[in-house]
């Protein structure tokens, strides 16, 4: 079982990145995928997620109207489209696959690096 996350870098304000997480390992389709983050010196926090097969998608209030998630089940692939950033933005963040399954199972990718730069 394999999450990837990557696409972050450095960014200046009101720039964009776009954040991947790749699957592999496991049924992608029957499970929600999350994207949390963690600023130095602060508590990891959810951004954003995406459910299994209708697609729903959800957002941190931090992020509504300036983040979109999406998912491509057909490359085990999800989008985190990040634009108007702004410095509180600045955060390692993380992928996350919870099945739909009771209990359900949990997965972790390692984390991207966003920066932005006022």
């Amino acid at each position: 079982v394999q999450l990837q996350a990557f696409g972050g870098g450095l960014v200046q304000v009101g720039g964009s990145l776009r954040l991947s997480c790749v699957a592999s390992g496991f049924r992608f389709d029957d499970y929600a995928i999350g994207w949390f983050r963690q600023a130095p010196g602060k508590e990891r926090e959810g951004v954003s997620c995406i459910s299994t097969h209708d697609g729903s998608a959800y957002y941190a209030d931090s992020v509504k109207g300036r983040f979109t998630i999406s998912r491509d089940n057909a490359k085990n692939t999800v989008h985190l489209q990040m634009n108007s950033l702004k410095p509180e933005d600045t955060a390692v963040y993380y992928c996350n696959a919870v099945s739909d399954s009771r209990p359900p199972l949990f997965y972790w990718g390692q984390g991207t690096q966003v920066t932005v730069s006022a």
